[in-house]
């Protein structure tokens, strides 16, 4: 199979692992030809460690590139939409970080450009491909514990000023445990249980500001922009009842929690920021969770799994699995929760989000 050739935009601290898995993990599919960031030293210092081409230190110079087919778009949020829709006016597919946007809005620019282009759009996270949540997908889909009755997940733990080196975004526009984090949570359940219908929800900012206690901010106060607690409900198009808790304002030791709950069992899904742990199943008639293999593959950190499968899915001529109908139903789903805690009424979702295929078992 022909190689798709793959333009890398950012080289922050995330773009390591993209380009590590990129240029290794999935080498036989994805071709790495370019790097671009806009601080020179990231993208002469990605060049040479992953033995990269060509880098290039605007936007609109690696846009140029006729050689590039995709663009992987690791900028920062705020900056997702405008690569991509530079990315698509230039004829390129684009995959991105998530969330696809910060607006609904700019979601939307995007979906709509694609498709009147005729050109792939998805991004991350791309974790529901992991070996973990593709073994519950398969319990689900093969009956194990009956027709999905509810759900239930939680994001719990008290923000990113104590270690992270720039936490000040988490609490501007963009950012907050929905935004932040929501993207695995949701991304999991949706290709567990499929679209939802419709969300009402809560949500509260417990600390205006928060003080930075890493370095090299540390003594920083931060003014809190963003509700940091949310909490809501959400109604499956199949019927099944979900609840969903991210925040940022809690003290807890058990920070992640994704429960499926069936007419005829249980089962307790991985973190799904990660790709591997540990299933467990409580099937009608047990009285304790028993530890399930992982029938797949994508243990450890896969990321940039979501760009392989863009890349064979061109080659292919199908849709792929981290498409742009899924990461928008992610913000479609995200900013309702926003929505129906300002309004205090039920938000309806738009239609457009089917589940794609699972991945081959064994893969």
């Amino acid at each position: 199979m022909k190689k798709i050739n793959v333009g890398v935009v950012g080289c922050g601290n995330i773009s390591g692992i993209y380009l590590t898995n990129l240029t290794g993990m999935f080498a036989d599919t994805v071709n790495v030809t370019a790097v671009c960031d806009l601080i020179p030293e990231r993208a002469l210092e990605a060049q040479k460690k992953y033995g990269i081409p060509k880098a290039y230190f605007t936007d609109e110079e690696i846009m140029a590139d006729d050689e590039i087919e995709l663009i992987v778009n690791i900028t920062t949020p705020d900056q997702h939409c405008p690569v991509n829709l530079m990315a698509l006016q230039a004829g390129k597919h684009a995959y991105c970080e998530k969330p696809l946007a910060i607006c609904r809005e700019d979601g939307e620019k995007q979906v709509s450009l694609a498709r009147e282009k005729g050109l792939l759009l998805g991004g991350a996270p791309d974790t529901f491909l992991g070996g973990g949540i593709q073994t519950c997908r398969k319990l689900i889909d093969d009956g194990w514990i009956g027709d999905v009755v509810a759900v239930n997940a939680s994001m719990r733990c008290h923000g990113h000023e104590s270690w992270h080196p720039g936490p000040a975004f988490y609490y501007q526009k963009g950012g907050g445990p929905m935004f932040d984090m929501g993207p695995y949570y949701l991304t999991c359940l949706v290709n567990l249980v499929g679209a939802v219908e419709s969300v009402m929800a809560y949500t509260r900012i417990t600390f205006p500001q928060r003080l930075i206690t890493s370095q090299p901010l540390r003594g920083t106060l931060v003014d809190v922009e963003v509700p940091t607690h949310i909490a809501g409900l959400m109604k499956f198009e199949n019927g099944a009842i979900g609840t969903l808790t991210t925040t940022f304002d809690v003290y807890d030791d058990h920070q992640a929690c994704v429960e499926v709950f069936g007419s005829r069992g249980s089962i307790l899904v991985p973190d799904p920021n990660g790709f591997g742990g540990q299933v467990k199943l409580l099937r009608e008639g047990q009285s304790v969770y028993e530890d399930v293999p992982v029938v797949y593959g994508y243990r450890e950190n896969s990321r940039g799994i979501g760009v392989a499968d863009m890349c064979a899915a061109l080659r292919e001529g199908r849709t792929p699995r981290a498409n742009c109908a899924q990461t928008f139903h992610v913000l479609d789903l995200m900013c309702a929760f926003h929505e129906s805690a300002a309004c205090g009424k039920e938000i309806a979702l738009r239609k457009g989000f089917a589940r794609q295929p699972a991945l081959s078992l064994g893969m």
